[in-house]
């Protein structure tokens, strides 16, 4: 009786561990729109299976970049829909609606590693803090226009100012990316000094655009909602034509 119950726990075990390694099947276009609208990014593998290349490492990479929720796809005729023609890995994200396509077929070297690495790279939500990881899928990003929340991390506005733009960005989504970067760190004083500031006199709100390598900076003052609102709208209109902005 004792081994018959170990057997069944052995089992057991097993059975749950593969279900815990399982991802979310997507059985058609209609569960893929409404997962891809489920999160600002997620990753669809458009995969044959299980048992094909890349599965089990997009199993290990989700368990390691568990900010990004991951599925998996199986039905040819959703792969159409996202004009896909072959085992593709997906990475949709609604701050630029952007769709990042990693082909299976074409993938030199496919390990978790680089799948992990690819979702990082690429995960630029409504408001990004800048990195060196994070500036690769910022500056690649077909939105060329970044609204700048210069911000001390770990200071008494940092959280709140985050939200508050936050919240504001997919009102201007494919139009500008909310980018924060953090006055703290050492290695962005060549970012502040670009604007005139230094640490000391954040926070403050930029513009800056890649297009024409031209900025401009809020006024000192209260950062709210609809002043950062006004300022994102003037730009738009192509109201700021200084460095400045008064």
């Amino acid at each position: 009786m004792l081994i018959t119950l170990f057997f069944s726990l052995l089992v057991s075990s097993v059975v749950a561990t593969e279900k815990d390694s399982a991802l979310p099947r997507l059985t058609d276009t209609k569960a893929a729109e409404a997962f891809i609208d489920s999160a600002e990014v997620v990753v669809i593998g458009f995969l044959e299976g299980e048992e094909s290349p890349g599965y089990q490492e997009l199993v290990s990479a989700a368990k390691r970049v568990d900010s990004v929720p991951v599925a998996i796809c199986t039905e040819k005729e959703v792969l159409a829909d996202y004009s896909l023609s072959s085992d593709t890995i997906t990475l949709f994200r609604k701050a630029d609606n952007h769709q990042e396509n990693l082909v299976i077929a074409t993938t030199k070297k496919l390990e978790a590693d680089g799948l992990v690495n690819f979702i990082t790279i690429n995960e630029v939500r409504y408001i990004t803090e800048y990195n060196q990881v994070t500036a690769v899928g910022l500056f690649n990003s077909e939105v060329k226009t970044h609204l700048l929340l210069f911000a001390n991390r770990g200071s008494k506005e940092d959280t709140e100012l985050k939200e508050r733009l936050g919240a504001l960005a997919p009102e201007f989504t494919g139009k500008l990316l909310f980018v924060l970067i953090n006055g703290a760190v050492t290695s962005n004083s060549r970012s502040l000094g670009y604007f005139g500031l230094k640490s000391k006199d954040l926070p403050r709100v930029g513009i800056y655009d890649g297009s024409s390598d031209m900025k401009w900076l809020l006024p000192a003052g209260e950062i709210s909602t609809e002043r950062v609102r006004e300022f994102c709208q003037s730009f738009l209109r192509g109201e700021l034509k200084c460095s400045s902005w008064v």
